[in-house]
């Protein structure tokens, strides 16, 4: 049997993907979570073999909490859950160590495969949303440039983030500036919008 915790935030989607795996006899969902900050609790209390892993989780991203999951409990292996317009945060997943992706298009029967062929160690590689994902380069951002960048994703202001940062107001515009220079953005918008897409946050 293989045991499954199961990481969606969207209930219809997780539900329907729960009903999916029960008609499976070899698979059981032991866990579901909706937050990216419960997987590694909910997996050391369970010890799922499979981990299935939106990307788009609140709280901590999947790729994070994936990468965080791997370390904490290496027998527990990871297959992300991803859009096929994400090719930025698959090559973020790859860098992490995670070898497992299933496009949430896929028809269904092929998460019950993928599992199991996740759960055997295997690769489980969308070869289009690989071959998309390598077209992204390395971030041209600055971990700090990218920590405000981030913030202001999430709405804060300057004095905000300035002060969640210990930085002045003036410093801060000044990172992202640099950050919507470097991405070639028209403004904080675009410049969000872009590095979101490549995965750089």
């Amino acid at each position: 049997m293989i045991k499954v915790l199961l990481a969606e935030d969207m209930h219809m989607i997780r539900a329907a993907l729960t009903a999916l795996l029960r008609l499976e006899s070899d698979i059981e969902v032991v866990a579901e979570v909706t937050k990216g900050d419960e997987i590694v609790p909910e997996a050391l209390r369970t010890r799922p073999d499979v981990a299935v892993v939106d990307i788009d989780l609140p709280v901590v991203d999947g790729i994070t909490a994936a990468a965080e999951l791997l370390g904490r409990l290496p027998s527990c292996r990871v297959l992300v859950l991803t859009a096929m317009g994400q090719p930025g945060q698959v090559r973020r997943a790859l860098q992490a160590g995670i070898e497992a992706f299933l496009v949430k298009d896929a028809p269904g029967d092929r998460l019950a495969d993928a599992i199991r062929r996740t759960a055997q160690g295997l690769r489980v590689l969308d070869p289009e949303l690989v071959a998309s994902a390598m077209e992204y380069g390395a971030s041209p951002l600055t971990p700090r440039e990218a920590t405000v960048l981030k913030e202001a994703a999430h709405g804060a202001a300057a004095e905000e983030i300035a002060a969640r940062l210990h930085l002045s107001p003036g410093t801060v515009r000044n990172y992202l500036t640099s950050a919507i220079t470097k991405i070639g953005a028209r403004n904080k918008i675009d410049a969000i919008r872009v590095a979101q897409d490549a995965g750089w946050l």
